[in-house]
């Protein structure tokens, strides 16, 4: 079992990652997105979300960080992805599940489990980038709207290369309501053959277990739970 940090925006930070990794039991960080529009971005960018790129990409009590992409454009996002590789990040997840206002009207985040297509044209083009020892992952929702893509999306994510894909099981219109989706999970898991990740509503250990029961999967991403 591995407990991963899940990457809030505005909250989870690098004093924020240095403080809960410190309590203990997490085995990777995710940063805050790293909004990638039509260029590549400067190395100053990436140091601001992601200082610990100086001590090995590691928090100070020794638990990896992984830079999170965002964007729409496969060859930019390819590119920023080669430099956070470089600068130290182990591997590179992309962001397809962020439910903001802003960055949707951008074409950011989970807008783009509209388009199947895109999703898949993103990840290949990062794994292509990438070097084949590093992971890229990804996290999406179930859906902007609905459901009815869910399944679609992640064999797409998993056909373009990705290594890992973590499922926050709720829609983009759900937002935060309780409940998660859990089972929804699963029905992924039929579908794909890459590790599965899950999130949403993980409180306390009983959530934990439930999750893991009804979603099949045995590692968990924390987010507003691990802060409460």
């Amino acid at each position: 079992m591995r407990i991963l940090l899940a990457p809030m925006e505005g909250v989870v930070d690098h004093l924020m990652r240095d403080m809960l990794t410190r309590v203990g039991g997490f085995d990777l960080c995710v940063t805050e997105f790293v909004r990638v529009v039509d260029q590549k971005l400067p190395h100053k960018t990436f140091y601001k979300l992601c200082p610990e790129l100086h001590n090995g990409s590691v928090t100070p009590s020794g638990v990896p960080v992984r830079v999170q992409l965002l964007g729409q454009h496969p060859e930019w996002l390819a590119e920023n992805a080669q430099t956070a590789v470089e600068l130290g990040s182990p591997g590179v997840d992309l962001n397809f599940g962020c439910p903001a206002k802003t960055v949707n009207k951008s074409k950011g985040g989970a807008v783009l489990l509209k388009e199947t297509e895109t999703l898949y044209n993103i990840v290949k083009a990062v794994r292509d980038a990438v070097p084949a020892d590093q992971p890229v992952t990804a996290k999406i929702r179930l859906g902007f709207e609905d459901k009815s893509l869910a399944i679609e999306n992640a064999i797409a994510i998993t056909e373009a290369g990705a290594d890992q894909l973590v499922v926050h099981a709720r829609t983009k219109t759900e937002g935060y309501k309780p409940p998660a989706y859990w089972d929804w999970i699963a029905k992924i898991r039929a579908h794909t053959n890459i590790p599965l990740v899950a999130n949403g509503e993980i409180w306390h250990a009983e959530d934990a277990l439930r999750c893991q029961a009804q979603s099949g999967c045995t590692d968990l991403m924390l987010g507003r739970g691990a802060l409460a």
